[in-house]
C-alpha cells in the first residue's frame, strides 16, 4: 500500500541559522528542530535540506555562493 504524500511546507533560507561550533571544526545549520553539521556552510545546508524534507519541510536548493558566509 502506497503512503499518501502531504504537501510540504515551504521554508526560506532566512529561516536557517548558521553558526560555528565551539571546540569543533566546522559549521552547524539549524531550522525547525533539525540540526546538521558540515565542514562548510554549503555542506551543512545541503544536509539540512534532506533532514527538513524528512520532517515535511521544503528548503530551496542553493549554490554555495548564494549562501551566507559565517
Amino acid at each position: 500500500m502506497a503512503r499518501k504524500s502531504r504537501p510540504m511546507k515551504k521554508l526560506a533560507v532566512r529561516d536557517v541559522t548558521f553558526f560555528r561550533i565551539a571546540n569543533r571544526r566546522g559549521i552547524a545549520a539549524i531550522a525547525k528542530n533539525n540540526l546538521t553539521e558540515g565542514r562548510t556552510v554549503y555542506q551543512a545546508y545541503s544536509r539540512l535540506v534532506k533532514a527538513c524534507r524528512r520532517s515535511g519541510y521544503e528548503l530551496p536548493i542553493r549554490a554555495a555562493d548564494e549562501l551566507p558566509g559565517v
